[in-house]
């Protein structure tokens, strides 16, 4: 028989489990608000891209050069638990560079609940052109594993801060690739992502973000257990829009 004083002391911390358990659950559950141009405009030029929020399966940004469609389709999967707008920076400048970009928001902002969500979006919005599949960690992982499913669908992958699942060979793909490294990355270590050039067609180009850190690819904030950036945000993502523009500009 449990003493009233042990019960007490049990309930206090049956209630308090239960309240961080449902303090974790609400985090995947509830996502903030998607809310464009907030933190994404980089120069005057990115103020001229065609910014929308648009419904194809679910939530997507769409971002279009000022005055005409892109030469190039873009289709950018988001880092996990990050929000889609946290990457509107990079569409809106690649725009300038006649680059258009798509930016799918998954459930709980997790790419792995939809690793297939590029489909739709290629058929909609490519109409011929050639697509370059990217993304950021996890979803940098989903894209991989999307392309190695569809190789024909994809005309360049970009890896940010990632690598293909173990269980993904793109090693026969034709398609060529872009594999960015942050150098002080904590999250996706750095001898993680050079392991997975195994996995990658041999021609694979890796650029290493001198002095960036995992959460440097996206605008979201500082991320637990990141390294420590030795270059500002700013010197990160000039360099992060060098390596992915002259990797576009020779997709065809």
């Amino acid at each position: 028989m449990l003493s009233p004083q042990v019960k007490v002391w049990l309930t206090a911390a049956l209630a308090l489990l239960s309240g961080y358990m449902l303090s974790q659950a609400r985090q995947y559950a509830v996502r903030p608000p998607l809310v464009l141009g907030q933190d994404a405009v980089s120069d005057q030029a990115s103020t001229q891209a065609r910014v929308s929020l648009e419904n194809v399966g679910g939530p997507v940004i769409h971002i279009l050069p000022p005055v005409q469609r892109g030469r190039v389709l873009l289709v950018f999967y988001g880092g996990g638990l990050v929000r889609p707008q946290a990457y509107e920076w990079l569409g809106r400048a690649l725009s300038a560079k006649n680059i258009e970009t798509l930016i799918p928001a998954f459930p709980a902002d997790l790419a792995v609940t939809q690793q297939g969500r590029a489909a739709a979006l290629i058929a909609k919005y490519a109409q011929g052109r050639p697509v370059v599949l990217a993304g950021h960690s996890l979803g940098g992982a989903m894209a991989a594993q999307y392309a190695g499913k569809n190789p024909a669908q994809i005309s360049g992958l970009i890896l940010m801060a990632a690598y293909p699942p173990k269980n993904t060979d793109l090693t026969a793909a034709k398609f060529p690739v872009l594999s960015l490294l942050a150098e002080h990355d904590g999250v996706a270590s750095p001898a993680d992502v050079r392991g997975g050039l195994a996995r990658l067609p041999s021609n694979t180009e890796l650029k290493v973000i001198s002095g960036s850190v995992h959460s440097f690819f996206g605008r979201y904030g500082p991320q637990k257990g990141d390294g420590i950036p030795s270059v500002s945000r700013q010197q990160a993502e000039d360099q992060i829009l060098k390596d992915v523009e002259a990797f576009v500009a020779q997709v065809q």
